[in-house]
């Protein structure tokens, strides 16, 4: 069982203290898996594992890995090649639009995550998840909360989902022109809310989601 982390450690850069308790336990594979575009309006959820060496120092190689959502676009893009090079596997996996309107986006979350899972083409044995649980998957896992703050498997794990939705959607801008997609990554901003109201939606919008139901109720 991983021991409570110190109130203290909350607002210090992720590190390894959850996986050294485990790698001392004789648990060598731990991933850390998180994912991107749960609340976006457009566009799959990704997610991505990363398992790092046992008893390596990632804390100094991925020094300035944190959190995705506190780096810049050009550090995550910068730290992914780094992430992808250091670590001993990784996947990246993704839902699309129709399965998340068809499960819901807490189970197409899971499917993604077992997609990453896949794509890493091991198997772990102990899972370290931002705040969700695999219940499917007969592995001994944690689920924390703020995970993507406390561990840097997982924090690696956010900037790879990140950058590769990111791409995913700018890809997406030439073959639905006009809603910025490349720019909001298919987030409620105001100008994807004017996009909406002005176009209608896409084949990219998830249809459960508001605002996305009124324009398809058109």
């Amino acid at each position: 069982m991983l021991a409570p982390l110190p109130s203290n450690k909350r607002c210090a850069p992720p590190d390894l203290s959850l996986e050294r308790q485990l790698w001392e336990n004789g648990c060598r594979l731990i991933a850390g898996l998180d994912e991107a575009g749960r609340g976006a309006w457009a566009g799959p959820v990704f997610a991505a594992v990363v398992i790092l060496p046992p008893f390596c120092d990632a804390e100094t190689a991925l020094r300035g890995v944190r959190d995705s959502k506190q780096m810049t676009p050009r550090q995550r893009e910068q730290w992914a090649e780094q992430i992808r090079g250091f670590a001993a596997y990784w996947g990246v996996g993704e839902a699309s639009c129709s399965e998340i309107d068809q499960q819901g986006i807490v189970p197409a979350t899971r499917l993604a995550m077992q997609r990453a899972l896949q794509a890493s083409g091991i198997t772990p044995c102990h899972l370290l998840i931002d705040a969700l649980r695999l219940p499917r998957l007969n592995i001994p896992q944690t689920a924390l909360i703020r995970g993507d703050q406390r561990s840097l498997s997982i924090a690696a794990a956010s900037v790879l989902a990140k950058t590769a939705r990111d791409a995913w959607m700018r890809a997406q801008e030439d073959n639905f022109p006009g809603y910025g997609f490349a720019a909001h990554k298919g987030y409620g901003t105001a100008r994807h809310r004017a996009a909406l109201e002005a176009l209608g939606a896409c084949p990219l919008h998830r249809r459960s989601f508001e605002p996305v139901r009124k324009s398809f109720a058109r």
